[in-house]
């Protein structure tokens, strides 16, 4: 039993070995997700949750989890959307109640419980097709110039596993027929702009060796996984927030470990905070203006 911001929480279990290839056992787990709450919990707050369980280690049998279990303590927050009653990670001590759970990814939704429908960002996932990095950070980079273009910016971060993603914050009130609008107009110039480079190709089968530029995913009642959420990989490789700057090559997604992402917070603090400022996010009647008349 630990006692977490005067939540009592039953740890079941705690040598048991989550990450076979680096040793970790569930608690040792447990201490690298508390430390992290602080940079995992900003993004997550109010949104609908998704979890993959992994109870016997990320070499077992895994299951996604939206609905809460029935055990759910009364004191975790929950929302229902449909039929689907979503936990919502809203504190520490919900994290910690879903790690003991081997709860190893966290995936929240583009939109908040309580304004379903309106996200509070535009969100690009791109992934390689063929083993390699370059080409997706070489893609991130276009993607940017892009949006500076527009009168934008975005966010990047590592997936977690072998792509990046982008984030543009923007104000609220724009729905997800307003972004996906744009990311629209965005994909089209790139693939376009870059056809040996870029694809909207969705079949696998069909991209070559191109960046698959995904802005289908961001969309009501889907998700993505959360900044500082572990994978369940090979040395539980972190989706890590990144500066511009660091996309050159030699990065790969994979040096980003649990102690490698503790020591980088303690030497550059978040990157994404800059997502969370009310007071640092696009308005795009603008370009919504010019796309409408240019339709």
């Amino acid at each position: 039993m630990v006692t977490v911001e005067d939540r009592e929480i039953a740890v079941s279990n705690p040598d048991k070995i989550l990450f076979p290839d680096i040793s970790m056992t569930k608690w040792e787990w447990i201490l690298h997700m508390t430390r992290l709450a602080p940079y995992l919990l900003p993004y997550c707050r109010g949104r609908f949750l998704t979890t993959i369980r992994y109870p016997d280690g990320v070499e077992g049998d895994f299951f996604y989890q939206k609905n809460a279990p029935s055990h759910t303590p009364d004191w975790i927050q929950t929302a229902d959307a449909g039929s689907i009653r979503y936990i919502l990670l809203q504190d520490t001590p919900t994290l910690i109640w879903l790690a003991n759970l081997a709860c190893l990814e966290f995936h929240p939704s583009f939109d908040y419980a309580e304004q379903p429908g309106y996200p509070p960002e535009i969100v690009f996932d791109l992934d390689p097709s063929v083993e390699g990095f370059d080409r997706v950070m070489e893609t991130a980079l276009y993607t940017r110039e892009v949006l500076q273009k527009m009168g934008l910016d975005g966010w990047v971060k590592t997936s977690g596993a072998t792509g990046l993603q982008v984030y543009v914050p923007i104000r609220s009130g724009y729905t997800f027929e307003d972004t996906r609008r744009i990311s629209r107009l965005i994909a089209e110039y790139l693939t376009s702009r870059y056809p040996r480079l870029i694809t909207v190709e969705r079949s696998v089968s069909q991209r070559g060796d191109k960046v698959y530029f995904d802005y289908l995913q961001h969309w009501r009642g889907k998700s993505l996984i959360a900044p500082y959420s572990t994978r369940a990989r090979r040395n539980a490789p972190v989706s890590t927030p990144l500066i511009w700057e660091e996309l050159k090559p030699g990065l790969s997604p994979e040096q980003f470990t649990p102690e490698e992402v503790h020591r980088r917070l303690a030497r550059l603090g978040d990157p994404f905070a800059p997502l969370y400022d009310p007071n640092h996010r696009y308005d795009l009647t603008d370009i919504l203006n010019f796309i409408k008349q240019e339709s």
